[in-house]
């Protein structure tokens, strides 16, 4: 990557007394911020922490010398220097006397937004989340440059507090091609950007800092006339846009409704539900929680209608290497807890894999995972939310890994005639005692509807509950197919097709049944496996139609492959 912060036109401002040892630190060029309060100790922000920069504490003098030497503060008290991308902020007292500065530092870095440039080329809207500090101005002026430049779109930036193209009325080049308009007072910035539109024929609209409800309404108004939005929100996740009732619009707005007695209960929801009201203004978020770990909502409005049903949803995250390349990993996450709770967790994830890749316009085409412990099942009719805890029974003493098992809780059923299910089939599930273990209930339906205190357990740990008429053995099996999903491979079946396999056959195995259970059979997409040999190919080909999956075999001899296609 390569960074342009023109540093020392923000050093050449401040006192020597900070100057001098900014300069002479190790690790200057990682310097985020310089803060300079009266009667304190200056002090410098770094990504690992703060540190003091004297012993000297800051004067009215020192506050004066800097203020001389940047321009005037606007109405949003910010400032800056000419033809940087630097931001001075200013604190003020109750008789509007400068009692402090903040000076960011700004950087334009060539590269960040890489992870995602595929997305750029599909012209969808953009919405970047996170936290202040987090990089979101750097990223979406790096977007502004490669879709003026690269992609010669007409670009026109809302630059309220010239932090995007800098200070001045010669914007920095580090915004390529693109136009800026000027806003001059915040509250003004929904005006400027309907003028935008209406005046300049853009393409691209850029907005840093949507933050309030008119510009919600303007952003939304610009999407409704087919013109590609790129911008900023105050949140560090997409479900606080969604509580949030001023940037809601942003994300198609929320509504509650009341549903008739059969829709609320064939939903098996109460009859007061939220749901979305309109299409998003942005189709895609990106939540930056880290600056080189990005996660990213390809389908704003999918994502959404799934944390207002607590469904579970998947998350991809993308993350930059240390070596260049690029980590794709993609999660699935449960919002359950949003709608009892209001809070978002990610620690809930499961079903991850990575990819490493240099080309992201085709992300699920091409897969290839070394991971021989994949026996993670994904029902696809879920009646709940997974679990993601680990399958540690508490009476089995086997030294077979428990993670390859499903955990079952038995309620009103006899755990006998459950093990004797289990055993004709050789399901890989194990009963348990502890309801707290277990990622499954399987119980008599008007034992369940009687008990209250089960369900609260279940609904707070995740545990998908499957309930039965009558304690038959076709019950029973019915039941613990469709919690295993037949259409997955079973742990013993897994076992036996690996029997004396060498370690290019066993990689084989591996990169197909990922693709399938992490591709074909979760997203419904096709996949395409990587060039193998007739004998490989085979293998893999045998593998497919124990899921009942159709494939087909095309490619130049010597480079040929298997493309597997879902149901």
């Amino acid at each position: 990557m390569l960074i342009a912060d023109d540093l020392d036109k923000l050093l050449n401002i401040l006192p020597k007394f900070i100057k001098d040892p900014l300069n002479k630190h190790a690790s200057k060029k990682f310097l985020i911020e310089i803060v300079m309060d009266l009667g304190r100790r200056p002090e410098a922000r770094f990504p690992d922490g703060p540190e003091y920069l004297s012993m000297v504490n800051i004067s009215w003098n020192d506050l004066d010398l800097c203020i001389k030497k940047i321009p005037q503060f606007s109405g949003d008290n910010r400032s800056g220097i000419e033809c940087t991308l630097h931001r001075i902020s200013s604190i003020k007292n109750r008789k509007g006397n400068i009692i402090g500065l903040t000076f960011r530092v700004g950087r334009a870095i060539f590269g960040t937004i890489s992870s995602i440039r595929d997305i750029l080329y599909t012209g969808k809207s953009i919405l970047l989340l996170g936290k202040p500090g987090v990089g979101k101005t750097t990223a979406i002026r790096e977007i502004t440059r490669v879709l003026a430049d690269e992609m010669e779109r007409r670009v026109v930036i809302i630059d309220t507090s010239n932090e995007i193209a800098g200070d001045g009325d010669i914007p920095h080049p580090a915004i390529g091609r693109a136009r800026r308009m000027q806003v001059a007072r915040p509250e003004l910035q929904h005006q400027v950007m309907i003028e935008a539109v209406e005046n300049h024929m853009p393409e691209v609209i850029i907005i840093d800092e949507i933050g309030t409800e008119l510009e919600a309404i303007a952003a939304r108004t610009i999407a409704e006339r087919g013109v590609q939005l790129v911008g900023t929100a105050h949140g560090n996740y997409l479900h606080s846009i969604i509580k949030n009732p001023t940037l809601a619009d942003l994300i198609g707005g929320i509504q509650y409704v009341t549903l008739g007695d059969d829709e609320a209960k064939r939903r098996g929801s109460q009859k007061s539900v939220l749901e979305r009201k309109s299409i998003p203004a942005f189709q895609v978020a990106i939540e930056i929680h880290e600056r080189n770990s990005w996660i990213i909502h390809e389908r704003v409005d999918d994502v959404v209608d799934d944390i207002l049903q607590g469904s579970v949803i998947s998350l991809q995250r993308r993350k930059f290497n240390l070596d260049g390349s690029i980590s794709i990993e993609c999660e699935n996450s449960s919002f359950a807890e949003f709608i009892s709770h209001n809070n978002y967790n990610h620690g809930g994830v499961y079903n991850k894999f990575s990819l490493l890749s240099s080309n992201l316009s085709n992300i699920k085409d091409r897969i290839s995972i070394n991971n021989s412990n994949l026996s993670t099942k994904i029902p696809l009719d879920l009646f709940d939310i997974l679990s993601n805890s680990k399958f540690i029974d508490d009476n089995n003493t086997n030294k077979i890994e428990s993670s390859k098992f499903t955990k079952l809780y038995s309620y009103g059923i006899n755990m006998q005639q459950i093990e004797s299910v289990i055993s004709d089939l050789h399901l890989s599930i194990l009963l348990t005692r502890d309801l707290l273990k277990a990622n499954y209930i399987l119980g008599l339906r008007s034992c369940i509807k009687n008990n209250s205190k089960i369900r609260q357990i279940a609904k707070s740990r995740h545990i998908v509950i499957y309930t039965i008429h009558s304690n038959s053995s076709n019950n029973i099996i019915r039941a613990l197919k469709q919690m295993l999903d037949t259409k997955y491979v079973s742990y013993m079946t897994w076992q036996q097709i690996c029997l004396q396999k060498n370690l290019n056959e066993l990689d084989a195995l591996n990169e197909a049944r990922s693709a399938i259970e992490k591709i074909v059979l979760f997203y419904k997409d096709s996949v395409e496996l990587l060039p193998r040999s007739y004998n490989l190919r085979r293998l893999q080909s045998y593998l497919i139609s124990l899921y009942n999956l159709k494939y087909s075999t095309f490619g130049k001899v010597g480079y040929q492959r298997l493309i597997v296609y879902p149901i």
